[in-house]
């Protein structure tokens, strides 16, 4: 990309607030020609899993329950006045009301912005996942020297 600006942004948190926020940098710093890579892992695999709804998926009883109860994309709680998952579709109802781009909506204009993503390759193997289970955008699986050699000299930030 140009001037050779760069941008990582590490997704730990599996959260709907937190999901809207990396997105949102993402989408706008690709937009203003920032190289920007997403690097998803533990709970924020869940924002990228193919499975948008709740979905046995993993190897081994653990990690299928697991791959249930987090739900993906579509059961993405709020990290505070969660109200049993009420709040998620709440918010998004606003953010339409108010022209705000809804998180499947900032999704989509970072991949076609070429925002890349990748998955943690410790998180998967934890949690029983494979690459199949995410969004076909998902670039590579990584581990952290992978990652820190793809973020080195630009920006990082922990969401």
């Amino acid at each position: 990309m140009s001037d050779n600006k760069k941008l990582s942004l590490i997704v730990f948190n599996g959260n709907f607030d937190n999901a809207v926020a990396a997105f949102t940098l993402a989408s706008g710093a690709a937009a203003s020609g920032y190289d920007v890579k997403m690097f998803f892992t533990f709970w924020g695999l869940n924002v990228i899993k193919k499975k948008r709804g709740r979905a046995f998926i993993g190897r081994g009883i653990l990690a299928r329950i697991f791959g249930f109860l987090q739900g993906g994309r579509k059961n993405l709680p709020l990290s505070r006045l969660n109200f049993l998952g009420v709040s998620p579709k709440l918010m998004t109802s606003m953010m339409k009301k108010r022209n705000v781009a809804t998180l499947e909506e900032l999704l989509q204009a970072s991949i076609e912005l070429g925002v890349e993503f990748y998955a943690c390759e410790m998180s998967m193997h934890i949690l029983g996942l494979k690459k199949e289970d995410f969004i076909l955008q998902v670039k590579k699986v990584l581990g952290v020297p992978g990652f820190l050699d793809l973020s080195d000299g630009g920006e990082v930030l922990f969401i």
